[in-house]
């Protein structure tokens, strides 16, 4: 993704949606460093095992002994989908609060335990799902299983953690929202394209719901969603297998299964429900031009092409979108495209940065320009060819460490049950013709199926 010195577009999806950045800094030492720095492995033909304790767990483990390390992780199903109306925010603020200690770890605690080990971790949180994990040497693997089952069993879901982690998360909001060129993009876009599916407010939620939110609501929240059987436990690196299941089993075998049901949303957004249009006036000095439109689940075969086609239009300086409006036109200090691969059906986002003096409609026209060609004409052999390079690449690159490897065999599983898809999903992007991604661009992207959001410049604020 490219660029400008002024501004990262990228960086309003991590400042706003927090499965691109993290609870809390990555605790790393310098021999950890190293060793995190160089543990690459193969992206073909990962072996794994998996098994389910008898509590609903589902257990994932990789075996790999090209570096001394290994990655502990725990995926939970629950994300800002599954929280109610008057109480969003939830999933991320457990994201925090969930670093607070347990019954036999004092309050701020996790983080020592691991940076006196020479490891790391970290969590984050999507509209589906909420991930933590530590980077330890495989020497301390039993660590990282007891601190993720002491998160499990026995976190402190307390009134002293939830005070302190509002004011965390509320100041993480100032920052990275309200205090952030275009901050308010994504939940402003979100709240736009959706009527009635959750997805329409973005994971950090509403400050009024957390500061309304008493602690009976956090400990249900706990109890629904933070169980085994709500759970995917992946450890990937150097580890001897055998041996890993019977720690897997000293350390989660006794927690007992969740007895709540566990709340999935049913709703589904209307589709092809008119065009939507907003201006949002704040401080941000250019105008920036927001395309959302609404696309298929992720792991559906319209996806796949969905997604080859934003990156026709947006991958690299030789993107579509990028050589049209930024090189050639000279409209755009930086325009790409996004495709947000979501559980439920979700949404494809375009966005330019206008150049100085550019009237956000010639921007608009610009864009729109570009996804005609794709849905008018089929993609040249020679770029059908460089876009399935790029997804070749990409998929190396996402399973290149043992890291990458553990959140992946999590993800698979979790949202398609089939946590082999790490080694075979690439044929389903490779097995997408021209002729579907431009019949991915003539059904998905049309004025009826889009939002348009002109984000610009209010004089009066900005003097404030």
């Amino acid at each position: 993704m490219m660029l400008w010195n002024h501004f990262n577009a990228f960086a309003i999806f991590a400042y706003q949606n927090p499965i691109f950045y993290s609870m809390k800094k990555i605790i790393f030492l310098s021999a950890a460093l190293a060793l995190l720095s160089s543990a690459t492995v193969s992206a073909q033909n990962i072996k794994f095992e998996e098994f389910d304790l008898k509590n609903g767990l589902h257990v994932i483990l990789h075996e790999d002994h090209s570096t001394p390390i290994v990655a502990v992780t725990i995926m939970y199903h629950v994300g800002s989908k599954n929280e109610t109306t008057g109480r969003t925010g939830m999933a991320h603020f457990f994201e925090h609060l969930l670093f607070e200690g347990s019954q036999n770890i004092g309050r701020g605690q996790y983080s020592k335990f691991v940076e006196n080990a020479g490891g790391a971790l970290n969590a984050n949180t999507s509209q589906d799902r909420t991930f933590y994990y530590e980077l330890l040497p495989s020497n301390q693997l039993e660590l990282g299983l007891w601190l993720e089952s002491e998160r499990l069993l026995h976190a402190k879901v307390e009134t002293v953690g939830i005070e302190t982690q509002r004011e965390v998360v509320k100041e993480e909001k100032r920052q990275r929202i309200d205090n952030q060129p275009y901050g308010n993009l994504f939940g402003a876009t979100l709240d736009a394209a959706f009527d009635v599916h959750p997805y329409s407010w973005a994971p950090i939620g509403s400050m009024e719901d957390l500061n309304a939110a008493q602690e009976q609501d956090f400990i249900d929240f706990y109890k629904t969603f933070y169980v085994p059987n709500n759970a995917v436990l992946s450890i990937a690196g150097d580890i001897n297998i055998e041996e890993t299941k019977a720690l897997v089993k000293k350390y989660f075998e006794g927690i007992p299964r969740g007895t709540k049901e566990i709340p999935r949303p049913t709703v589904k957004e209307p589709i092809n429900k008119g065009e939507v249009r907003d201006t949002v006036m704040g401080k941000d000095q250019l105008p920036m031009i927001v395309m959302a439109y609404h696309i298929p689940a992720q792991g559906t075969t319209e996806f796949y092409a969905v997604d080859m086609l934003n990156q026709i239009l947006a991958q690299g300086e030789s993107s579509r979108l990028n050589r049209a409006l930024v090189e050639e036109k000279q409209l755009a200090l930086f325009s790409s495209a996004f495709t947000y691969n979501t559980e439920d059906p979700g949404l494809t986002l375009a966005f330019s940065l206008a150049n100085m003096g550019i009237e956000p409609k010639q921007v608009e026209d610009a864009m729109l320009e570009e996804i005609e060609k794709v849905k008018k004409e089929l993609i040249s052999e020679n770029e059908f060819q460089k876009l399935r390079n790029q997804i070749e690449s990409n998929f190396v690159q996402a399973n290149s460490t043992v890291a990458g490897i553990a959140e992946s065999l999590a993800n698979y599983h979790m949202y398609y049950g089939n946590a082999n898809l790490i080694n075979t999903e690439i044929q389903r992007y490779l097995a997408v013709t021209r002729e579907d991604i431009q019949k991915s661009a003539q059904k998905y992207y049309i004025p009826e199926n889009r939002v348009v959001m002109y984000f610009l410049n209010d004089p009066k604020m900005s003097a404030e």
